[in-house]
């Protein structure tokens, strides 16, 4: 089965750290967004995912792609890249990938993660939409349904018609129907919310065919499109998961649980966390540090940061505050 993933966008709420690296492949405790959710799928979907589709930008380079093929070869997964030209809503996203709509295809949008303690079925059903309960409706993209069958499709509804928000996660029997649906939007200039080519009145199309569609709720659906949600997303995580370190390699240091340290990260006379992500190849020196993510081979020294988002081949000395910096940034107050 194939999983789709549109990741075309440049992320513009979490720069400066998508200026180098799409929001995606932005860390969370370790792991990269897009595969936590590739590992959510192996543990929730009775399907094997055996090639993942990227839908990049034009301007995705060269590095980015041998990031996504390693990660798919982590999963034993063939990788192949698509490309959209220019953004016009999520239909026309999933149609950059129009040559493998065919059979059984999962779509995702990567901006969230999503997890969840059961097994999804698909059986019997050309359709499985991914769906959580939340509190303001009117936000989102909603399903309708009676018992486990989807019977409508309304965009950020102006009344309560459901509180079963729509995540981002799409599964497909058949991926020509889709395909088919998606064609007849763009022929026709059908255009939803925004003016924008939407893969919900593809969805809607599908359903008033008479295709059946079923839903699927996840326990947990957490927003990293913004600084502050990558934040707090990476907190919540961290006590999710609670991760193990060795304190005798940092023995003149005061570690506050929960905190991620990655392979390779020095840490001396410093205090750490709580809430503090640290990836591999990191030095960190009479500083304290809390809730804040530090990305790869970074340098922080004589400094007191909270609430701050550093990037890969950082060196920070004397900062105070909070501070989002992104990669190869130096700052040094004397």
């Amino acid at each position: 089965m194939k999983l789709i993933i549109p990741m075309a966008g440049r992320g513009t709420r979490v720069r400066p750290h998508s200026h180098t690296t799409p929001k995606p492949l932005l860390p969370v405790a370790g792991t990269m967004i897009i595969e936590r959710i590739v590992k959510t799928f192996k543990k929730t979907l009775n399907r094997t995912i055996d090639e993942i589709v990227y839908i990049l930008g034009p301007d995705f380079g060269q590095e980015i792609k041998d990031a996504l093929t390693a990660m798919s070869e982590r999963h034993h997964a063939k990788a192949t890249f698509r490309v959209q030209e220019i953004a016009l809503g999520t239909a026309h996203a999933v149609y950059s990938a129009a040559e493998d709509l065919s059979g059984e295809v999962i779509i995702v949008f990567a901006d969230t993660i999503f997890d969840s303690k059961d097994v999804v079925s698909v059986e019997g059903a050309d359709s499985v939409i991914w769906l959580k309960e939340v509190e303001d409706p009117s936000r989102f993209g909603v399903a309708v349904h009676e018992n486990d069958k989807i019977t409508d499709f309304v965009e950020k509804p102006s009344k309560p018609i459901s509180n079963l928000a729509i995540i981002g996660v799409y599964y497909f029997r058949e991926g020509e129907n889709l395909k088919r649906e998606i064609k007849y939007l763009l022929d026709n200039d059908v255009r939803g919310h925004g003016g924008e080519f939407q893969l919900t009145d593809a969805l809607d199309r599908m359903l008033k065919d008479g295709k059946t569609f079923k839903k699927a709720t996840v326990d947990e659906w957490l927003d990293c499109g913004t600084l502050p949600a990558w934040l707090e997303t990476t907190g919540l995580i961290l006590e999710k998961e609670n991760h193990v370190f060795d304190k005798q390699m940092f023995p003149d240091t005061k570690i506050h649980p929960p905190v991620f340290i990655g392979k390779d990260v020095e840490i001396s006379k410093s205090e750490i966390g709580p809430h503090v992500s640290i990836e591999a190849g990191t030095v960190i020196e009479n500083s304290v540090i809390s809730n804040t993510i530090i990305q790869h081979n970074s340098v922080i020294k004589d400094s007191k940061i909270e609430e701050s988002t550093i990037g890969n081949h950082v060196e920070i000395e004397g900062q105070t505050g909070s501070v989002h910096l992104g990669d190869h940034s130096i700052v040094k107050v004397s």
